[in-house]
């Protein structure tokens, strides 16, 4: 496509909102990559905090503090400037799957399970401890944890770029929504304008910070830092339009052997934010993993907001117009009597 083409392809569009397909051509990034992506699958996460280890030590984010709440097992608590993985730990006392209490485990090889990863047959990893029976199934009832780990959506209409005043925020060749810290003035508008509460300014050097999706590391061919260090493949990095197959495919798989609970979050191009690039298979509704049931990119509604209020301004203009008229006329009526 020429440059005059994709200029006049994207005249009278609402790029904030609605369909997107080409997130990075339409940043104007031409002869581009495939957009990329992470696809959480919360159902084989283990909690075990790799990815925060490891997004921490690649990317020098600093330490936050680890607080011990008293209410979880969670030292971090939430995503911040200086937290861009956060595994949440949910405690439900619901069906456990195919657990059994009391079994000795002693003899199991952990790390040679883990190393299996995403080869692991189906029937055989599908349900975990963690995974809810069906009722049906006469699934033994007790405690069990649901971990997922989250991180920034870099979403295709996202609000934290569009309210940038200084372009710090930027979208890159891959698709993603990256921060350049020089150029970052600090003003905090991107923080209210996310709609998942991920970016966040760090007090410390008073900058705006959220994941990179591992830019540099995208740039020399490799996975991010978090996905690599992902003993049992919960967190999967790759083209986005394969992932959402993968992921659809697995949906299946987990209703199949009985756990209806199992649905994606952020795969559909069509809602609120038009699809994000990170997205998560859960097993129970977004509001038990502290996310949004139905985001909405902040900066949808700027378009119809500027043209109601043109419209106002010009009513009000004519008003004044019209006032002024009136009044000039009713003195020009005056001084005509007086001669």
């Amino acid at each position: 496509m020429t440059d005059t083409s994709k200029r006049s392809s994207l005249i009278g569009r609402n790029l904030l909102a609605g369909a997107e397909p080409d997130v990075a051509g339409d940043a104007g990034h031409e002869d581009h990559p495939p957009r990329v992506g992470f696809f959480t699958d919360t159902s084989v996460c283990i909690g075990c905090k790799a990815c925060e280890v490891a997004c921490k030590e690649w990317n020098a984010v600093p330490e936050d503090g680890l607080d011990f709440t008293g209410m979880s097992f969670d030292n971090t608590q939430g995503l911040s400037g200086s937290t861009w993985r956060h595994v949440a730990f949910i405690e439900q006392n619901k069906p456990l799957g195919r657990a059994e209490t009391g079994v000795d485990h002693g003899d199991v090889d952990v790390l040679a399970l883990a190393a299996q990863g995403s080869g692991t047959p189906v029937e055989e990893a599908a349900i975990t401890p963690t995974s809810p029976a069906s009722p049906s199934d006469g699934g033994q009832h007790g405690l069990r944890w649901l971990m997922s780990s989250d991180v920034c959506k870099h979403c295709t209409h996202a609000a934290c770029l569009d309210v940038c005043p200084t372009g710090a925020l930027f979208r890159t060749e891959f698709g993603t929504v990256v921060v350049q810290d020089d150029v970052c003035n600090g003003c905090g508008y991107c923080v209210p304008a996310c709609p998942y509460g991920v970016i966040d300014v760090r007090p410390e050097d008073g900058g705006a910070h959220k994941c990179t999706l591992c830019y540099d590391r995208l740039g020399a061919g490799q996975e991010p830092a978090c996905a690599k260090a992902c003993p049992t493949d919960s967190i999967q990095f790759g083209p986005l339009d394969e992932l959402r197959e993968r992921a659809a495919a697995r949906v299946e798989e987990l209703h199949r052997v009985g756990v209806e609970d199992a649905r994606l979050y952020g795969h559909d191009p069509e809602d609120g934010v038009g699809g994000d690039g990170a997205f998560f298979l859960l097993l129970d509704e977004p509001e038990v993993y502290g996310l949004p049931p139905d985001p909405v990119v902040t900066t949808r509604d700027l378009p119809s907001m500027w043209r109601h209020a043109g419209t106002a301004a010009l009513s009000l203009l004519g008003g004044v117009a019209a006032v002024f008229a009136a009044q000039a006329g009713v003195s020009g009526r005056r001084t005509g009597r007086r001669r």
